[in-house]
């Protein structure tokens, strides 16, 4: 795959993924309603170009997805960024009318354009964020019915079902990704404040996702053998926390049942099928950079 169309490129992690796909020699056409301040370094990689988009009209996607004069002829995948990122920043209805019909624009765009592949961003919070009523039980994999608790998961919720049966009925492959609360390294130093109360990130069981390793997550679906619709955690190996996991989640979460035996700082979103799946495998922690 060596034309693939990202949507939401300039965003947080957005940026990362571009950079990697180009560097690992794709080229890349960013597609978003920002363009990117600066475009990645593509020598000895792929090249990039970027398209101001309005991804809310489903034709401007389709006709961007297509063809675009002197930019490109056509894409062989897509990753789907573009959203509202997270609850609360404007309103519900903002929100969804935003997220839901553009990622269904964008599924819609694939299938009539046959596209191969869709690799898009769902999230953490269909799992039951904030927690306020406790998962069903910890590390929190994929094996359970979505519980979302916003609007905004709510959305997420519903562009899994519909990546289903979008792949249902086409040849499209679609992979969802569930991604963590994505951090730059500029963040890190702001993870001492968690360490003096446990509670300020149970919110999300204390994970992340660096957004380099959401970049390789994102490159790894695009070539991972896999058919259909299928979604996955992305998180980091580890939590935000220097308190072992099992501590954590005895203090937090008395009730809740633990399966298996957890590594000091292991992750309480299970990366297991991300890894088994995908062949995700992380290569950054905070601990290095603090």
């Amino acid at each position: 795959m060596a034309r693939l169309a990202v949507t939401g490129g300039s965003g947080k992690l957005g940026r990362h993924v571009v950079a990697d796909l180009v560097r690992h020699g794709h080229d890349v056409l960013v597609l978003d309603r920002v363009l990117p301040e600066a475009l990645p370094d593509v020598r000895g990689g792929g090249s990039c170009a970027a398209v101001r988009v309005d991804l809310s009209d489903p034709g401007q996607v389709l006709g961007a997805l297509a063809d675009v004069d002197d930019r490109h002829s056509g894409v062989e995948a897509v990753v789907h960024l573009a959203a509202v990122p997270a609850p609360g920043l404007t309103t519900n209805a903002a929100t969804f009318t935003n997220n839901v019909p553009t990622t269904w624009g964008v599924f819609e765009a694939a299938r009539v354009l046959g596209v191969p592949r869709v690799v898009w961003a769902s999230s953490e919070t269909v799992l039951g964020l904030p927690f306020e009523t406790p998962p069903p039980y910890a590390p929190v994999d994929e094996a359970y019915t979505p519980r979302p608790e916003s609007t905004y998961s709510l959305g997420k919720t519903l562009e899994e079902e519909m990546a289903r049966q979008f792949a249902r009925r086409t040849s499209t492959t679609f992979v969802g990704l569930r991604f963590s609360n994505v951090m730059d390294v500029a963040d890190y130093a702001g993870f001492e404040a968690f360490q003096v109360d446990a509670a300020l990130r149970r919110w999300n069981l204390w994970g992340y996702i660096d957004g380099r390793d959401g970049a390789q997550a994102v490159r790894r679906s695009l070539t991972a053998p896999v058919r259909g619709a299928e979604v996955c955690i992305v998180a980091n190996a580890d939590t935000v926390m220097r308190r072992s996991s099992a501590d954590l989640m005895a203090e937090q979460f008395p009730g809740v049942q633990v399966r298996g035996d957890l590594g000091e700082n292991e992750t309480l979103l299970s990366i297991d099928r991300a890894r088994e799946l995908l062949g995700y495998s992380p290569e950054h922690s905070w601990r290095e950079h603090v």
